[in-house]
């Protein structure tokens, strides 16, 4: 009986998890998953961003940033070169993250179990930097994406001591706003995150006017 009591709050806790996406994440997603803006730590700064609703918005950009474009680059053993594939998801990510131009994004650096732990934060460290050199060659303000980390092998998503490439990757993620942008200043983050949605829930007619007056549908 005693056994079972203390088990409740456990499984009222997973299953809330499990009800609710961003809790879900948060146990179940790999650290760094998470959409931090740098000051969640701060209880003042937590409770304004939950006044002012920014932070359920983070998160809805969040979610919708990776449900559209792939936020995870792999790379070769031992480097930070980005190859053809690297590129062509980088160039997705930047044609997204120019659409929002109120909004910061960090990029998580990881590597494989081989070798030291020490080289390998090094390494993660260097090809988040190569993802952010390519963003901001492709238009992407470097101001917004200073907060590079690395998690070097803390995170495998396989784990294994031999070489994985899955293993050796970048994620990047949205983590805030810009707070200097005057819409942010202003406390329009719905229309931020719905701004694309509503701009094209008005689609631009076909129909045009024949010379006689009469109306035809344009090819």
């Amino acid at each position: 009986m005693r056994k079972a009591l203390t088990l409740l709050p456990v499984l009222a806790l997973t299953g809330c998890a499990n009800s609710d996406p961003v809790m879900h994440r948060s146990y179940f997603g790999e650290a760094g998953a998470l959409v931090d803006g740098g000051n969640f730590g701060n209880a003042v700064m937590q409770n304004t961003q939950v006044m002012t609703g920014e932070r359920s918005y983070v998160y809805d950009l969040s979610n919708r940033f990776a449900n559209e474009v792939l936020t995870t680059v792999n790379f070769a053993f031992n480097s930070d070169v980005l190859d053809a594939g690297a590129r062509d998801t980088l160039s997705e990510q930047a044609a997204w993250i120019r659409q929002f131009p109120e909004v910061r994004f960090k990029v998580y650096g990881h590597a494989d179990l081989v070798g030291s732990s020490a080289y390998n934060k090094n390494l993660g460290l260097r090809r988040a930097r190569a993802v952010v050199d390519y963003l901001t060659s492709h238009g992407i303000s470097r101001a917004r994406l200073e907060a590079v980390v690395s998690f070097g092998e803390a995170q495998p998503l396989i784990v294994t001591q031999g070489r994985e490439r899955r293993n050796r990757r970048t994620v990047t993620e949205v983590s805030g706003f810009v707070k200097s942008h005057p819409i942010i200043m202003d406390g329009k983050y719905a229309e931020v995150v719905y701004r694309e949605t509503i701009t094209s829930a008005a689609p631009a007619s076909t129909i045009v006017m024949a010379p006689t007056g009469s109306t035809i549908g344009s090819e």
